[in-house]
């Protein structure tokens, strides 16, 4: 297991799950199929999860190149290693969604919604309009990332002035799927939240590439930005970082 490989499968098993969540929801026939926003957020809360519990001890689980390049911005984590992480983001997204797609086949041939099926891949803004369709994933990512930055590892302190950090293994997944599943509930009814590059741009390459019946277009026109506005939140958050300090 190597950073590289980890980034790959935490984040094909983010795509699986959180793709899956929606392709549960939206498409014909399935057994969940009419749940709600809140089925789906924390579907998406719960992918976060598996993929850092995964990822973690190899590759630090950023699962998405806006954290890379954020962490990269505030000088967490070396440039250098910045393409090989986000090379396998976009592995791993592209294989999950594939997953998704062959696990729910015969649902997809079942669904006439060419919309639901798309969003089972990438988001789509319900009231298109540049300007805000931005600031909704810039103000998101803005949210994930800087609340990366000041996560604290559990400490005790041992003895007088001395404190000793402790490590909480699968348990320490659980505050970034809580800030996900906080930011898709208040955040995300506007653009679908996708807050990470990879996670858009991936998936929506394969329902580009995949033959699905009765599908639309890809979504090409908006494409853009949920890769570069969530960039634009990430490097606004190391910027405050950097001011404050921690």
């Amino acid at each position: 297991m190597t950073p590289f490989i980890a980034e790959i499968i935490g984040t094909a098993l983010l795509i699986l799950l959180g793709g899956g969540v929606v392709a549960n929801v939206n498409l014909n026939k399935t057994i969940g199929q009419g749940s709600d926003w809140i089925v789906i957020t924390t579907g998406w809360a719960l992918a976060v999860f598996a993929g850092v519990v995964v990822a973690g001890p190899y590759s630090g689980a950023h699962l998405n190149p806006a954290v890379t390049i954020g962490l990269a911005v505030g000088g967490l984590f070396p440039w250098e290693d910045a393409p090989t992480y986000i090379a396998g983001e976009f592995i791993g997204a592209m294989l999950g969604a594939s997953l998704v797609y062959l696990m729910y086949k015969d649902h997809f041939d079942a669904t006439e919604d060419g919309g639901a099926k798309r969003a089972v891949f990438c988001t789509a803004p319900v009231i298109p309009n540049t300007f805000r369709n931005i600031i909704s994933e810039v103000l998101g990512t803005f949210v994930l990332i800087i609340c990366v930055f000041y996560f604290a590892e559990a400490s005790f302190e041992t003895e007088v002035g001395t404190t000793t950090k402790v490590g909480l293994g699968a348990i320490g997944a659980i505050p970034v799927s809580f800030i996900v599943w906080a930011i898709g509930l208040s955040l995300g009814g506007t653009t679908g939240y996708a807050i990470n590059p990879a996670r858009d741009l991936g998936p929506r390459i394969v329902h580009a590439i995949l033959p699905i019946k009765g599908k639309i277009d890809s979504g090409w026109s908006y494409a853009w930005i949920p890769v570069v506005a969530p960039i634009i939140g990430a490097v606004l958050a190391a910027v405050l970082f950097l001011t404050l300090g921690k």
